[in-house]
Parts: C-alpha cells; sequence; structure tokens
C-alpha cells in the first residue's frame, strides 16, 4: 500500500483502499494532517456558537414589514445548502416559496417585497457579495452570514442590514453547522417555521454522540463512520434519501463524498429514483455485475473484479402529527422497503442511515453526521488528504484569472 503520510501521495492517493489504515490511530492521524476529523467533530460546537451569536443579532428589522412575499438564501455550494435546510425544515407549512439561489446575483423578480439571505462561510464568495448587494438596490430586506470583517460584512453594513458574524476555522464543507442556525433564526423571526433553543441544544448533542462514535480510535467493527466507508470502498456510490429529509442528507452526502474522498456519487429522493433511477439496479455496475459474483466472498474485498454501485439508503421514518402525514411517511417507507428488496434480489450490496431523534433539525443531524465522517475515513483509506483538494483551490484561481 502506498505510505499516506509520504508528501503528495497525499494527495495522488492509490486506487485500492487500505483498510488496515483505518483501525491504526497515529496513522490516521497523520493522514489528516490538516485536521478535517477534528473540523467535522465541532459541528455540535459550531451549532451552540453559531446559534448564540445569531440570538445577538438584531434581527427585529426583518419583521417590521410584515411577512414577506419569498425568501431567497444566495450562495454557492455549502452555503446554498443552507437554504435546502430552511425549505426542508420549515416543510409543506411554510407560509412563503424558500427559494436556494445558486448563481451570481438575485432572480429577477426580487422586490422590495421579498428577503434575501447573503450566505458566506469564507465572507467572500461573488455570489453572496453580488446577492447582498442587488438585493440592496433592489429594495429588498437584506440578512448576511458569513465570517467577521469580510467582504460581505462591509456590503451588509453599507446596506444597514443585520450581519451574523460567523467565524470561519474549516473549510466550508465543513463549516455546515455553523451556517445553518443564523438561517434557520433568520427564517423564525420572518415566521415561516418553528425551531427553539432547545431543538439546537439537542441536535448539538446529538452531533457531539455521533462524533464520539466516528472518534478515530473506535475500531472499525463499532465505528459506523469507518464501516460505511469499508462498504463504498471501490464501488459507485448511489445515494437515495426516503424524505425530502433524507433527500437532503444524501445529497450532502454526495457533496462531501465528492470532495473529501473524490468520488463519483449519484444522489436523489427515493421517489424520482422509483420513476426511472431504479434501472441502475439492472445495470453494469449493478444486477449484471453482482449476478457473477460469489454470495460468500468476502464483502470488504476491494480492489478485485469489475467496479460495482452500493446503494445507500438514508431513511427517515419522521414523525407524523396528522392523518396526512402518516399516509405520506407510510408510502415513504414501503417505497425504501420495495427498493431494498430489489437491490438485494439483484444481489446489490445496501448500506442503510436511520434517522434519529425528535425535531426535524436534530433528525437532519443525525442522518449527516456519519456519512460526513465516513467521506473522511474514505479518503485517508485511498492516501488522500481530505482537507487539500487542489482542484477546489485551482478551480477558483481559474475562475478568478
Amino acid at each position: 500500500m502506498a505510505n499516506p503520510v509520504d508528501g503528495t501521495a497525499g494527495l495522488r492517493g492509490h486506487r485500492e483502499i487500505d483498510e488496515r489504515l483505518l483501525d491504526e490511530p497515529a496513522a490516521l492521524e497523520a493522514s489528516d494532517p490538516g485536521g478535517m476529523l477534528r473540523a467535522t467533530a465541532s459541528a455540535g460546537a459550531q451549532v451552540r456558537e453559531s446559534a448564540a451569536l445569531a440570538a445577538e443579532a438584531s434581527l427585529t428589522s426583518l419583521v417590521d414589514e410584515g411577512r414577506p412575499r419569498a425568501v431567497v438564501i444566495a450562495g454557492v455550494g455549502t452555503a446554498a445548502r443552507t437554504g435546502d435546510v430552511l425549505a426542508t425544515v420549515a416543510g409543506p407549512r411554510c407560509p412563503v416559496p424558500v427559494i436556494a439561489h445558486r448563481s451570481a446575483g438575485v432572480p429577477g423578480w426580487v422586490t422590495a417585497a421579498d428577503v434575501v439571505i447573503a450566505v458566506s462561510a469564507s465572507g467572500r464568495s461573488p455570489e453572496a457579495l453580488g446577492a447582498a448587494e442587488a438585493a440592496a438596490r433592489r429594495g429588498a430586506r437584506l440578512v448576511a452570514v458569513g465570517a467577521p470583517d469580510s467582504p460581505l460584512q462591509s456590503v451588509a453594513e453599507r446596506a444597514r442590514a443585520p450581519f451574523i458574524p460567523v467565524p470561519r476555522r474549516a473549510p466550508a464543507r465543513a463549516s455546515l453547522w455553523s451556517l445553518i442556525p443564523p438561517v434557520l433564526l433568520a427564517g423564525r423571526t420572518l415566521g415561516l417555521l418553528k425551531v427553539n433553543e432547545a431543538d439546537f441544544a439537542e441536535t448539538a448533542t446529538r452531533l457531539d454522540a455521533d462524533a464520539d462514535r466516528c472518534r478515530p480510535t473506535a475500531e472499525s467493527f463499532v465505528n459506523p463512520a469507518k464501516s460505511l466507508a469499508l462498504d463504498l470502498g471501490g464501488s459507485v456510490p448511489v445515494v437515495w434519501g426516503s424524505s425530502p429529509l433524507a433527500t437532503l442528507a444524501a445529497r450532502r452526502f454526495a457533496d462531501v463524498l465528492s470532495a473529501n474522498a473524490r468520488y463519483p456519487v449519484v444522489a436523489g429522493a427515493l421517489g424520482e429514483a422509483g420513476r426511472g433511477r431504479v434501472g441502475l439496479l439492472d445495470g453494469v455496475f449493478g444486477g449484471l455485475v453482482e449476478a457473477g459474483r460469489d454470495i460468500f466472498a468476502d464483502p470488504q474485498e476491494s480492489g478485485t473484479g469489475p467496479t460495482r454501485m452500493r446503494l445507500v439508503l438514508l431513511r427517515d421514518g419522521g414523525l407524523a402529527d396528522e392523518t396526512e402525514e402518516a399516509e405520506r411517511l407510510a408510502v415513504e417507507e414501503r417505497r425504501a422497503d420495495a427498493v431494498q428488496t430489489l437491490a438485494e434480489r439483484r444481489g446489490v450490496r445496501v448500506s442503510v442511515v436511520t434517522a434519529e431523534g425528535g425535531s426535524p433539525l436534530e433528525r437532519l443531524a443525525s442522518l449527516m453526521a456519519v456519512p460526513d465522517f465516513a467521506s473522511i475515513y474514505l479518503a485517508m483509506a485511498h492516501g488522500l488528504d481530505p482537507m487539500a483538494v487542489p482542484a477546489i483551490t485551482e478551480m477558483k484561481e481559474l475562475s478568478q484569472a
């Protein structure tokens, strides 16, 4: 196996996974020079800190003009995911449209009747800056979330808009939980959803507990993130969520698998999969490959035979408080059972992550935490530094040239 601490080997990596490395704490520490595991383990602390900072910010000006026509969350990458979180946690009862806007400026229809929340972990994203400036020009109510003493803060101050400073201590993809509370609390101020301090506290506790379960010193057979990483090794991951909440977590898993582990991923909603994408189970990476495999072969075997798909189901049974919601959840659960049965009939291996907790936010955390760690362990098992991704840096440089 390639030495994961050997200079540029941490950037090149190796095709086969090194299973032994995952159970050697010293080797794991050497394979993570940028501290991505530590940054990810701080998710609970991120929730507590940013919720407190958001509570200190004066958001009362948002409600002076009443309920907005629409709310636009402007940003890219991880920042844009906060818009998806707001829309999903608010759910179908949200009284106004919540739109995650992932390109420069704001939609052409935005006026003074709307609210724009510009989000950027660094406070320097051209998309967030452009959205904040456009919102100010059009007279829309503006909230900005980002690093303190950043260009985004300057734009917010010029517009006399609320700014929630969120210290940046890691790459944006490891800082999602520092950006979520300010966006949710802004949404609460606008009357879009019900979320309280207990929800944040329970979510932070859940993230702490999962970080402990996924700690580097926990061996693979008891560490759910290491086990999931080994399941995915050498495969083409297909990640489907059973509900809107689980689908959001599935797309987040695709984000970190691509960035941290450099794996190509298919991700989406199980409902959409049942209308066509379920055909992947019969394809050249699914049943056609698995049909010829020895059913008694070591499931952790990697690097031999054809590349196969690995199905990851994120399941959220949810909590129903009325008949209509209970019926929807029952349909989602039957669909998840059906897909799992179809996969198993074809010999396609399935990994399942099940939501736990009371509030939607805590359940979302329970679906995101283990996959986040799994993406990091998978990167290190391939000899990759999960923190340093040259293509991301080069893309930013080329885009600004």
